[in-house]
């Protein structure tokens, strides 16, 4: 699993991808990229990694587990998984984000946490989080708006932003014009705009992508790209196939009357979000 996971990052590398993200609770994801950044001699800052914290896998490789993972956003979780992540990425690690920060887990009115993360600063690592749920956009606005003695300490998002569900868009152009970076993630919807779904609801978009002679992960990056405050598109690729695939959507053309015609496909975030918790985890 380690070296198809190394093919992968391989091609990656080799088509200009220069962003890698992982997290604590992606089974041995940090073990696998820092053997990578290693045995390819990357020095650090020549690509940047991102990883997060707050998740524990306890699937222990099984995919029909109960429990996946379990969600901790206290402090004792965070000091426990920054020391895991510094001990496997080392100095390559550049952005440190919440995993799936919330309102309910109380982790951006959480002062110790904070304060740990601010210390971060000071390290050179970049503070940012991962937002999921139908409130990512509130979650955001809240975030931008916290500081420690003054200074702002988050400065990158990552979230889930599709055709399906473009909810978060506005609070995104905004962290934009206030410097964050973007990281658009679950761009595919969690394979719903991928080849192998067959859902009836989803024809229309199938039936553009063809029209465009394409494939509909393709069209779905290509949608995402588009995104003028959108700083980088997560792939989330397991195979060089699937990779290839998804980085056809660089060369593919996505016009505003392209996208008018996906609108109708447009989701409420709670309707998005109650469909994408019965998905299979696999």
């Amino acid at each position: 699993m380690e070296h198809r996971a190394h093919e992968v990052l391989d091609a990656a590398y080799r088509e200009g991808v220069r962003y890698f993200d992982a997290a604590r609770s992606y089974g041995r994801a940090e073990d696998f990229l820092a053997s990578w950044l290693v045995s390819r001699g990357f020095k650090p800052g020549e690509v940047v990694v991102g990883s997060k914290w707050g998740y524990t896998y306890t699937a222990d490789w099984t995919v029909d587990a109960e429990r996946h993972e379990v969600k901790d956003h206290s402090l004792a979780a965070l000091r426990r998984q920054y020391a895991e992540s510094r001990a496997r990425l080392g100095a390559h690690l550049s952005l440190y984000q919440i995993h799936s920060a919330t309102f309910e887990s109380g982790v951006l009115d959480d002062v110790a946490v904070l304060g740990t993360l601010a210390q971060m600063l000071d390290e050179g690592i970049r503070v940012g989080l991962s937002l999921s749920g139908p409130q990512q956009a509130a979650v955001l606005r809240r975030a931008l708006e916290v500081r420690v003695d003054g200074r702002p300490v988050f400065s990158c998002v990552q979230a889930t932003w599709n055709v399906l569900e473009r909810s978060v868009g506005p609070a995104l152009a905004e962290a934009h014009a206030s410097g964050w970076g973007i990281i658009l993630k679950e761009v595919v919807a969690n394979g719903r705009l991928g080849p192998r779904d067959e859902h009836p609801a989803l024809q229309p978009f199938r039936t553009l992508a063809t029209e465009q002679n394409t494939r509909p992960d393709v069209l779905a990056m290509a949608a995402a790209l588009a995104q003028p405050w959108a700083s980088v598109v997560l792939s989330g690729a397991a195979t060089v196939e699937q990779l290839s695939s998804h980085l056809r959507a660089l060369s593919l053309p996505y016009t505003a009357p392209l996208d008018a015609r996906l609108l109708g496909l447009v989701e409420a975030p709670q309707t998005y979000w109650a469909t994408r918790s019965t998905l299979r985890w696999n």
